[in-house]
C-alpha cells in the first residue's frame, strides 16, 4: 500500500502536468472556413501540435474577414485576446498603432526573415522596425479562373485586351452559359475593381488614386474607364448573384455553369479539392490589360499583447508560419504562393509557377502593388468609404462620372 503523502503528491504533480499542459496552447482567431481553406490550416495546426501546443481554434465565417475583425475588436475590449489572429495590410497597422501588438522580433532574427520576405509585405508585418505579423501567403487578386471546357467547346483562347473579354463573355452567353460567377458581396466587387482600375490605368495610375489616394486620380477620366469596366462586368453576371459567397461562386465554374470567375487565387484551392488540375480542366490567365503587374494580399498573423507566460506559444506559432516546408505545403493547397522568395517551385502547379515568377518581375519593376479590396492599399476608414461607393454603383449603375466623383469625395471624407 502507498503512504498517503505519496498518493497526495502524486495528485499534485499530475494536477500540475495538466495543468502546464493546458497552459502550453495557442489561440488563433481566422475566417478559414471554407474546404480548401480548412484543409490548408490543417498543415499548420499539426505543426504547432508537433511543436509542443495545443490549438485553440477560433474561427469566425465570413468570407471577406469583416465578422472576425469584429470579434476580435469585442475580445480587445473585454481584456481578453487571443495570441493570434489573422489580419490583413492596414488592419495590422492600424492596431500596431494602437499598442495592441505585440512582436516576434527574437524569432524574426534568428530565421533571418528580413533577407526573405518581399519588402512589400514587410511593409505591413513589421511596425517602426519591429515584427509584429508573421506572413502565410501572397494571393493575386488580378486572376481569372476558366472552365476550360467550357472555352474549347466555343473555341475560345484567354483574351487579351478589355474589348476582348468583353467579346468573350457575349459568345459564352449566347451559347446558354453564365460569362461570370460573382457573388454580390462589397467585398468581391472591390475586388473586381482593383483589376478594373489596373487594367484602365496601368500600375502609376493605380498608385497615384488607390495608394496616394490621389484626389485628381480618384475622380479623373482614367477612374471613369476603370467605372465603365464595372459597368460592362455587371452585364456579365447572372440576376441571383446577390449575397453569393465567392467559393459557390466558384463552383459553378467547377460545375460547368458559369465560363469564368475574377477572383484572388484562393478560387485554385477550390479547384484543387475538387481534383481539378491546370490546364486540363480549368485556366487561370491575368485580367485582360494588368499583365506585368501583381495585385496582392497577404494573409497575416498578427501577434496580440499578452501576458509573458503566452510569448512561447506565439513563438512557436511565428516560427511554424515561416517554416520553408510549411509555407510550401500550406500554400499548394490554399492556392497561393509563399511568403518567402527562397521556396522551391518545383511542387506548385502551373499557375503557382506562373504566380511565382511574375511576382519576381514585379518586385524587379516596383509594379507589384496592394490590394484595394484587400487593405493593402489604404487604411481601413478609406477604404470601408470607397467599396461602399463601388459596391453601390455595381450594384445601381449610376453614371461612370459620377461613381468616380463621389469615389474621391468619400476618400476625402475618411481621411
Amino acid at each position: 500500500m502507498k503512504h498517503p503523502h505519496a498518493i497526495t503528491l502524486m495528485t499534485l504533480l499530475l494536477a500540475g502536468s495538466a495543468a502546464t499542459a493546458q497552459d502550453k496552447s495557442v489561440e488563433v482567431v481566422h475566417w478559414w472556413t471554407s474546404g480548401s481553406e480548412g484543409a490548408a490550416l490543417k498543415v499548420l495546426k499539426d505543426d504547432v501540435v508537433k511543436r509542443g501546443f495545443n490549438w485553440k481554434d477560433s474561427a469566425v465565417a465570413g468570407g471577406g474577414g469583416d465578422n472576425a475583425r469584429s470579434a476580435l475588436k469585442a475580445r480587445v475590449a473585454s481584456g481578453s485576446p487571443p495570441d493570434a489572429m489573422q489580419m490583413l495590410g492596414y488592419s495590422i497597422t492600424e492596431y500596431a498603432e494602437e499598442g495592441l501588438l505585440g512582436n516576434v522580433d527574437a524569432v524574426a532574427a534568428s530565421e533571418g526573415w528580413d533577407k526573405v520576405v518581399p519588402l512589400p509585405l514587410q511593409k505591413f508585418a513589421k511596425f517602426k522596425g519591429h515584427w509584429v505579423a508573421a506572413p502565410v501567403n501572397i494571393h493575386r487578386t488580378n486572376w481569372i479562373w476558366a472552365n476550360k471546357a467550357i472555352f474549347d467547346e466555343l473555341k475560345l483562347t484567354p483574351p487579351k485586351t478589355f474589348d476582348e473579354l468583353v467579346a468573350v463573355a457575349d459568345k459564352i452567353r449566347k451559347a446558354g452559359y453564365i460569362p461570370l460567377a460573382h457573388g454580390g458581396q462589397p467585398w468581391q466587387d472591390a475586388t473586381l475593381f482593383d483589376s478594373a482600375v489596373m487594367s484602365a490605368g496601368g500600375p502609376k495610375f493605380y498608385k497615384e488614386a488607390l495608394i496616394d489616394l490621389d484626389p485628381k486620380a480618384l475622380s479623373g477620366k482614367t477612374m471613369e474607364k476603370a467605372f465603365e469596366q464595372m459597368q460592362k462586368l455587371r452585364t456579365m453576371v447572372d440576376p441571383a448573384y446577390a449575397g453569393r459567397d465567392w467559393n459557390i461562386a466558384t463552383s459553378m465554374i467547377y460545375h460547368k455553369k458559369a465560363a469564368m470567375q475574377i477572383m484572388g487565387d484562393w478560387a485554385k484551392g477550390e479547384f484543387e479539392k475538387g481534383k481539378m488540375k491546370p490546364n486540363q480542366d480549368f485556366l487561370c490567365f491575368q485580367y485582360p490589360g494588368t499583365e506585368g503587374s501583381f495585385i496582392f494580399n497577404a494573409d497575416q498573423f498578427g501577434f496580440l499583447k499578452v501576458s509573458d507566460k503566452q510569448m512561447a506559444g506565439q513563438a512557436a506559432l511565428a516560427s511554424a508560419v515561416m517554416d520553408k516546408h510549411f509555407q510550401e505545403k500550406f500554400n499548394q493547397v490554399k492556392g497561393s504562393i509563399p511568403a518567402r522568395t527562397d521556396v522551391a517551385m518545383d511542387g506548385f502547379d502551373e499557375c503557382g509557377k506562373k504566380s511565382m515568377s511574375d511576382m519576381k518581375a514585379a518586385l524587379k519593376a516596383n509594379t507589384m502593388v496592394g490590394s484595394f479590396a484587400h487593405g493593402h492599399a489604404m487604411h481601413d476608414k478609406a477604404k470601408a468609404a470607397a467599396t461602399e461607393v463601388v459596391a453601390k454603383f455595381f450594384d445601381s449603375g449610376t453614371s461612370p462620372a459620377e461613381a468616380a466623383r463621389q469615389l474621391a469625395a468619400a476618400v476625402a471624407g475618411a481621411k
